[in-house]
C-alpha cells in the first residue's frame, strides 16, 4: 500500500514546526517551510485516502459518515464524511489527509475586489493587496485550475452546463466556465510534484472522493512537495489542545484505531518550537477553546464571527429536460450512461451589485454516485411539498408524473432525477455565528440565521433558474418555517479571525495568535493558518483565498526565520508516496511497580516500590511494518509509541518515542532463554529525559510457567537516553482483563485487502505460538 503518512511508531519527541491539519492552509505551509529547510511534523486527524480507495457505493459511503450532535458523536471518529449538526447551522466538511480537498467541488474563484475593502480585514492586508495576489498566483501554479475543455475530444457539452446556459439567459444574468482544480491534460503521466495523474473521466463523483486521480487535491500537489522536502506527516492523529511550557508548546494528541481507548490511556505528548493550527474553522477554533480551558490566553474574540460563507443549496427537480447530475459511482466505466462532468463546471455571475451584500455566486452541481439510492423517494416525497411548477398545463403534469414513476421503477438515473439540476448559492451572511465548548463538545450558534433577508432573495433567483427549465424549485429541506429556517454550509469561515485589534480578533495579519486584549502581544511560535482566519464572507467558493493566505503567511514565517525560499519545480526521481508492507499493530498495557533506590535486583525494586506506593505502568502500541520481513528478521524488530504513568518520575503522563519491540530474541548468555525486549525514551512534562530498558525472560523452568514468563516484564530506567546511571528497577505483570482488551487490538495495518489483514495476523499468531511451543514443549 502506497502512503504519504509514515507509521505513527516512528513520530519523534520534538519538532521545530508541528502543523496540525492538513487541509490547504496545513497542506501549503508545510509544503512551504519544508522547501525553505525547516522541518515539519503534520499531524492529521482522518486517514490517508489514494485514488482507487474512496466509497464507489452506499454501504461504503455509509461506513465513511461521522456526525457530531449537541450531545454525542455516532460514527467513526476518522469518517471521511464530517458533519456538525448545530441548533441553526450544519457543517459538511472532509477528515482525511488532505481535509475537504477529499470532498470538495475544486472550484478556484477569487473574491470580488471590495471583499477586501472591508475595515474587518487587517491593514496590512487591505493596504497591501500585492502581497495578496502573489499568493493567488503562487497557488495556482501549484493548484493548476482550468476550465472544463468543452467541446474538445473526450468532453462534451455537458447537460447541466446547458441547462446553466438557459437559466442565465431567461435571468439577463452573465454565465461562464469556472476554474477547477481538475486535471484535463495528464494522461498517467507523473504531475509536478511527482505524482501519476490521469485525466477527468466526468463521472461526477468529485465530492465522494475522485477515484480516478483526476481532482487535484492536496494529496497530488502540496502534500506530496512537502514530503519531497522532508515532511512527516501522521494521520489518525487527533490533537485535543496544546500548552505553552519552558518556551516550548506542547502538542496533546490521542492516536485513533489502536486501542489505546480500550485502556481508558492519555493522550500522547510531542513537543514543538513553533505551531500552525490548521484544522479549518472548526477544528483549529476547537483546539484553541480546549486550550484556553488548559490555561492559554486568547482573545474573547475566539469563535466568534462564524460564516458559512452565505451557502445556499437548492434543487431544480423534474425538469423539462435532462440534467445528467448524478454522479456515475460504481457505473464509472458503463459506455451507457452520459458524461456528467465535474461536479461543478458552471457560475451564473450575480456578484456585481451596487450593494456588496446584495451579490451572490450561483453554480450548478452533482450529486455524488455513492448516495443516489437513496434519493429517488427522498426528492419524489418532498416533491409533494413544493407548488411551484413552472409548467401549469395537464400535458406538462403528465410528462412529470411519468417522470417520477420511470425514477422510481428504474433509479435514479432514469426519469425525474435525471432531470434535476442542483444548485450551490454562495452570498454574503451577516458572520454573526458562534461557537463554543458545552459539555465538552463543540456548539455552533446562530439563532434566526436562515430569516436573513438575502436567503429569500437567493431562493427568489433560483425559482427563477428553476422556471427557465420548466422544473419545481425545492429548497434544502432543513430550510422551512417547521425547522426554524435552519441553513447547512459547505464554506465554514471565522472563528479565529484576523485583525487589528486583540480585543475583536484572534489573530493578526499573518495568522499569529493574540496572548491578550490589552495591547498586541503575540503567542511566540503560534499561529492559525486556514479558514478560520477569514474575517467575513467572500461571497464565493473560499478554497484560492484560503490557499492565497496561506502562501502568503507561509512566506511571512519563512522570512521571520531567516530562510528562504525555492518555488520552483524540480523533476522528481524518487516517487514521494513509500510502498508499505502489510504490517501488524496491537496495544498492551502492562502494571507494577518500581524503586528509584534499587539499582540492582528488580524482586527488591518492586517489593519496595509497592510497599512505598511508587507504582509504574504504561500503555504501548507496537507495530511490525512488514509482517513477512518480521517474521523472517531473528530480531523480530518493530516500534513502539505509548505513554507511561510513574509518579516517582513526574506527576504527568510521559509519552514514549523511539520505542523499539523485539520478540523473541536469543539470550546471548544463555542458549535456552529467549527474550522480548522492550527498549524506549521517555519524555516528562517537566523537560527531563530518561532511557527505559525492559525484557520478558522466556525460559522452561520447572511447573507450568508460560503465563508468568510471557507476562512478566523486568524493567530499568536510566538517567539518559544512552543508558547510563541506573535510576531505578521494578517489574511490570500483564493482568488477565488487560490482556483480553490487548487480544482485541489485534489487527493488520497497510492491508489491501481483508485477505491480507487475515494472512498478516495468522502469522504474527503462528510465530508466537511457534515460539512457544519451542521454548516450552
Amino acid at each position: 500500500m502506497k502512503r504519504l503518512s509514515k507509521p505513527i511508531t516512528s513520530i519523534k519527541s520534538h519538532y521545530p514546526f508541528i502543523i496540525i491539519g492538513s487541509g490547504y492552509g496545513g497542506s501549503i505551509a508545510a509544503s512551504r517551510l519544508s522547501r525553505a529547510g525547516i522541518q515539519v511534523c503534520l499531524l492529521e486527524k482522518g486517514k490517508e485516502f489514494r485514488p482507487g480507495e474512496y466509497p464507489e457505493d452506499l454501504d461504503d459511503a455509509v461506513k465513511e459518515m461521522q456526525v457530531n450532535t449537541d450531545n454525542k458523536h455516532i460514527g467513526n471518529k476518522t469518517g471521511l464524511y464530517e458533519f456538525y449538526m448545530g441548533k441553526e447551522m450544519s457543517v459538511f466538511k472532509g477528515c482525511a489527509l488532505g481535509g475537504t480537498s477529499n470532498v470538495n467541488a475544486n472550484v478556484s474563484i477569487e473574491p470580488e475586489p471590495r471583499v477586501f475593502e472591508d475595515l474587518r480585514w487587517p491593514a496590512a492586508i487591505r493596504n497591501d493587496m500585492q502581497s495578496l495576489k502573489e499568493g493567488y498566483q503562487k497557488a495556482k501554479q501549484m493548484l493548476k485550475p482550468s476550465p472544463y475543455p468543452e467541446n474538445t475530444p473526450g468532453y462534451p457539452e455537458l447537460a447541466k452546463t446547458k441547462g446553466m446556459k438557459a437559466s442565465a439567459a431567461a435571468m439577463k444574468e452573465e454565465f461562464r466556465y469556472l476554474d477547477l482544480n481538475v486535471n484535463f491534460e495528464y494522461n498517467g503521466e507523473l504531475n509536478h510534484v511527482g505524482v501519476e495523474q490521469k485525466k477527468c473521466n466526468n463521472c461526477g463523483d468529485c465530492v465522494t472522493g475522485c477515484n480516478h486521480s483526476a481532482k487535484n487535491m492536496l494529496t497530488l500537489n502540496y502534500l506530496p512537495d512537502a514530503v519531497n522536502y522532508g515532511a512527516e506527516i501522521f494521520c489518525e492523529t487527533g490533537v485535543q489542545y496544546i500548552e505553552r511550557k519552558d518556551n516550548k508548546w506542547l502538542v496533546y494528541f490521542d492516536s485513533y484505531h489502536v486501542g489505546r481507548e480500550k485502556f481508558d490511556a492519555p493522550p500522547l505528548c510531542i513537543t514543538s518550537d513553533n505551531v500552525i493550527l490548521s484544522a479549518g474553522s472548526l477544528g483549529s477554533t476547537e483546539i484553541l477553546l480546549r486550550s484556553r480551558e488548559k490555561g492559554l490566553t486568547v482573545s474573547p474574540a475566539i469563535g466568534k464571527h462564524f460564516t458559512g460563507n452565505g451557502d445556499v443549496l437548492g434543487f431544480g427537480y423534474n425538469n423539462d429536460v435532462k440534467m445528467n447530475g448524478i454522479g456515475l459511482g460504481k457505473y464509472h466505466a458503463d459506455k451507457d450512461k452520459e458524461p456528467v462532468g465535474p461536479c461543478i463546471t458552471s457560475i451564473i455571475d450575480m456578484r456585481k451589485r451596487d450593494i456588496l451584500d446584495d451579490g451572490m455566486t450561483l453554480e450548478e452541481g452533482s450529486i455524488p454516485g455513492p448516495i443516489s439510492p437513496i434519493l429517488t423517494n427522498a426528492f419524489t416525497s418532498l416533491s409533494k411539498f413544493f407548488v411551484n411548477h413552472a409548467d401549469e398545463n395537464w400535458q406538462d403534469w403528465v410528462a412529470e408524473q411519468k417522470r417520477e414513476a420511470t425514477s422510481i421503477f428504474k433509479g435514479p438515473y432514469f426519469g425525474s432525477l435525471n432531470h434535476t439540476q442542483v444548485y450551490l448559492v454562495m452570498t454574503h451572511d451577516d458572520g454573526n455565528g458562534s461557537m463554543q465548548l458545552e459539555n465538552n463538545r463543540l456548539e455552533i450558534n446562530w439563532p434566526d440565521v436562515g430569516k436573513q433577508k438575502i436567503f429569500q432573495k437567493v431562493n427568489s433567483k433560483l425559482q427563477e433558474a428553476t422556471k427557465a427549465l420548466g422544473g419545481t424549485y425545492m429548497p434544502n429541506p432543513q430550510w422551512n418555517k417547521l425547522t426554524n429556517y435552519d441553513m447547512v454550509t459547505v464554506h465554514p469561515l471565522g472563528g479565529c479571525i484576523m485583525g487589528d485589534n486583540p480585543a475583536t480578533s484572534v489573530t493578526n495579519h499573518c495568522g499569529q495568535v493574540y496572548s491578550n486584549t490589552n495591547n498586541t502581544d503575540l503567542h511566540q511560535g503560534l499561529y492559525v493558518m486556514d479558514g478560520s482566519i477569514i474575517p467575513r464572507p467572500l461571497g464565493t467558493n473560499p478554497l484560492l483565498t484560503i490557499s492565497a493566505l496561506a502562501e502568503r503567511n507561509s512566506k511571512i514565517i519563512v522570512e521571520a526565520n531567516q530562510k528562504t525560499m525555492d518555488y520552483e519545480f524540480k523533476k522528481i526521481t524518487i516517487s514521494p508516496l513509500k510502498e508499505y508492507e502489510v504490517g501488524v499493530s496491537f496495544t498492551e498495557t502492562m502494571r507494577g511497580f518500581i524503586s528509584l533506590n534499587e539499582k540492582e535486583d528488580f524482586k527488591k525494586g518492586y517489593d519496595e516500590g509497592e510497599k512505598n506506593n511508587s507504582p509504574f505502568d504504561f500503555t504501548l502500541t507496537i507495530q511490525s511494518q512488514d509482517i513477512e520481513a518480521f517474521t523472517a528478521d531473528s530480531d523480530h524488530k518493530a516500534g513502539m509509541i505509548g505513554t507511561v504513568n510513574c509518579p516517582a518520575l513526574s506527576k504527568h503522563p510521559i509519552t514514549v518515542t523511539n520505542g523499539i519491540f523485539n520478540l523473541f530474541v536469543k539470550d546471548e548468555n544463555n542458549v535456552k532463554t529467549k527474550l522480548m525486549k522492550y527498549a524506549m525514551q521517555l519524555r516528562t512534562y517537566e523537560g527531563r529525559s530518561y532511557s527505559f530498558y525492559g525484557f520478558k525472560d522466556i525460559r522452561d523452568d520447572k511447573g507450568f510457567d508460560l503465563w508468568a514468563d510471557t507476562t512478566t516484564l523486568y524493567i530499568t530506567v536510566y538517567e539518559d537516553d544512552n543508558k547510563n546511571n541506573t535510576i531505578g528497577k521494578g517489574i511490570l505483570k500483564i493482568a488477565i482483563g488487560d490482556f483480553m482488551k490487548q487480544l482485541q487490538t489485534m489487527k493488520a495495518i497497510y492491508p489491501d485487502n481483508n485477505k491480507e489483514c487475515i494472512n498478516a495476523v495468522t502469522k504474527f499468531g503462528k510465530l508466537f505460538a511457534g515460539e512457544v511451543w519451542e521454548t516450552f514443549f
